[in-house]
């Protein structure tokens, strides 16, 4: 039987292979195995979370959390990712690692227009999740052209916290398939998908940015010019 990367994410046996670069947390490369099933992961133990005064520990949950959003929304666009009380460190997330062209980053694929209807999926997911360190880096591209938003971990705060570097379809009408994808979030029970990860507070906080994005209309401005993470990449 084929394992899904999800179960091999959950049933696996970890192997650390090192350590992530430029990561400001504890960030690992692992190898995530099963019988002949094997895979590489990334690692995030809440034993290497520096402490933040506007975010409780246990980032990793938010991590998780994100791909429990993104796939209620229909929208492939967090690579899998689980909770893990075994692994070698410790608590923590695991997330499939995706294969990018790491030369590639928001700056360069806004350049193609072939990537936009999948930019724009990006964005509004971050309205959704209050991203709060939506960088260039982010966003990655595989060999299939498929795009993928990483690195989730400061989202979901109840409070306007977003910082993104994707402002550039501000004052855009919402494409109708987004518009469906996220009306259908509303109707869905949105305590029951993330209430194991998230406050009560930041749950429904979720439903209450979905209300607006739809009320709105179109992807949000930045009049500030300031709502953006730093470094930019």
């Amino acid at each position: 039987m084929t394992l899904t990367p999800l179960t091999l994410l959950r049933t696996g046996r970890i192997d650390v292979i090192g350590r992530m670069p430029w990561s400001s947390n504890g960030t690992f490369l692992v190898e995530v195995a099963k019988g002949d099933a094997c895979t590489r992961a990334v690692y995030k133990p809440v034993r290497g979370e520096r402490p933040l005064w506007d975010f409780p520990a246990g980032l990793y949950r938010r991590e998780v959390a994100a791909w429990v959003l993104a796939d209620a929304l229909g929208w492939d666009m967090v690579p899998p990712t689980t909770t893990r009380d075994d692994a070698p460190l410790g608590e923590g997330s695991l997330q499939l690692f995706i294969d990018a062209d790491f030369e590639q980053h928001y700056f360069t694929l806004l350049e193609d227009e072939a990537t936009h209807p999948q930019l724009r999926r990006i964005c509004a997911f971050d309205v959704l999740a209050n991203s709060t360190d939506r960088k260039s880096g982010h966003c990655l591209i595989d060999a299939d052209r498929h795009l993928w938003g990483i690195d989730n971990g400061l989202s979901f705060a109840p409070g306007p916290k977003l910082r993104t570097v994707i402002w550039d379809f501000g004052g855009e009408p919402l494409p109708d398939e987004l518009v469906e994808a996220v009306t259908a979030l509303v109707d869905a029970d949105l305590a029951a998908l993330l209430r194991h990860l998230l406050s009560p507070e930041e749950c429904d906080a979720v439903g209450v940015r979905a209300l607006r994005l739809l009320r709105a209309g179109t992807f949000p401005v930045d009049p500030s010019g300031r709502r953006y993470p730093w470094p930019l990449i």
